[in-house]
């Protein structure tokens, strides 16, 4: 009776354990953020996903995220592209989003701090560069000849990164002129410049990149220059915390890193 009673209770501590295991959510690794391999695969990668991203991310994000749900069956991706500052507000009141890919540490540290998302990873790097008009007529080849006579240019506001940049670099190099207007984000600087509205604008390398056929790139000197560093990272309101995973490892993966090296973003 001994040794039946012992077998029974062996057997009925092996079932519970295994039910037990069996009903665990998966978990990221904490090496990288990511589902392991295990858990990725008996995850549900499948579904909507929405992402958060910075302006500067549009054109490239557009393109990764049709090239992720190719490879991706019973997958959609939507983007949602402003300022990395709103979508840091966005995020921590609780927007119904997955991931947040911000131009800035800052920002990211914004959601984080708050609890709103755990564990992000830097997967782009970006530069500034001027943006003038096309044909550059009023001659604008560096940062100093913002200061010269009737030369017009606008900035991004102080809170957004590509505004913070800007005042770095221009600080850097000495100039004080004053900006004729602060934009939302980036692609609004873009904007005033190849509609006409001002001579010249502080973006990123990859919007000159993007706006070749309206608009012409001035590099800014490294001395001068800002690296901005993009991570991303899950939120903690996501409905599909295992997509957003897989997303974020296909960002950081060859694939993806060629697609954003072909919009002028460096690797991580």
């Amino acid at each position: 009776m001994f040794r039946r009673s012992g077998l029974a209770l062996a057997l009925t501590t092996t079932l519970v354990l295994a039910a037990a295991c069996s009903s665990e959510k998966p978990r990221p690794s904490t090496a990288s953020g990511a589902p392991t391999s295990t858990t990725a695969a008996a995850g549900a990668v499948a579904g909507n996903l929405t992402v958060l991203a910075a302006a500067s991310l549009t054109d490239s994000f557009g393109e990764l995220g049709k090239a992720f749900e190719a490879g991706h069956p019973g997958t959609k991706v939507t983007f949602s592209y402003d300022a990395s500052s709103s979508l840091a507000t966005q995020a921590n009141n609780g927007a119904p989003a997955d991931l947040f890919a911000s131009a800035d540490q800052t920002n990211m540290k914004k959601v984080t701090d708050a609890g709103n998302a755990t564990d992000p990873r830097v997967f782009a790097h970006n530069k500034l560069a001027i943006l003038v008009k096309k044909g550059n007529p009023k001659k604008i080849l560096t940062l100093a000849d913002f200061a010269k006579p009737g030369v017009t240019f606008v900035l991004c506001a102080a809170e957004v990164p590509c505004g913070k940049y800007g005042a770095q670099a221009l600080a850097k190099a000495g100039v004080k002129a004053q900006p004729k207007s602060l934009e939302a984000n980036v692609k609004a600087v873009v904007t005033k410049v190849t509609s006409g509205e001002v001579d010249a604008g502080i973006g990123y390398v990859t919007d000159a990149k993007a706006a070749t056929a309206s608009a012409d790139g001035v590099t800014i000197d490294d001395q001068y220059n800002v690296l901005a560093e993009y991570p991303m990272a899950v939120l903690k309101q996501s409905k599909n915390s295992n997509l957003a995973y897989a997303f974020i490892d296909y960002v950081l993966g060859s694939a993806a890193q060629a697609i954003l090296t072909k919009y002028g973003f460096t690797g991580p």
